[in-house]
């Protein structure tokens, strides 16, 4: 039964790879294809490594200790990534709602 689980995990972790995969290659911008990326690959580690502690119950502390170091670093880098990235290519990109266009042209008419 163990095994049939670890399978069974080891195979919902590789497809949300794969998902993870398809995200990076189909999102249409950096922060969106980091969010795919992020959360799925994320979700998937954890799962594969569920899936070894079912095939290896000896390393289950090791597989705990890799399972809380991917669930603090990988939110925490990819936040960094993120904000970096909006700092660097997004911080002069305004709301393009029709209030705030139409406000933008009021500005201009007055200078």
């Amino acid at each position: 039964m163990l095994l049939f689980l670890g399978y069974l995990l080891g195979l919902l972790g590789t497809t949300l790879f794969f998902i993870s995969g398809i995200g990076l290659l189909r999102m249409p911008d950096t922060l969106t294809r980091m969010q795919a990326a992020t959360k799925a690959s994320t979700l998937g580690s954890l799962l594969v490594i569920l899936a070894v502690a079912c095939f290896e119950p000896q390393w289950t502390f090791k597989l705990v200790v890799l399972a809380v170091f991917i669930l603090i670093t990988n939110p925490i880098s990819s936040s960094v990534l993120a904000m970096t990235t909006y700092k660097r290519f997004y911080k002069n990109v305004y709301n393009t709602s029709g209030a705030d266009a139409f406000r933008d042209d009021l500005k201009k008419e007055e200078k």
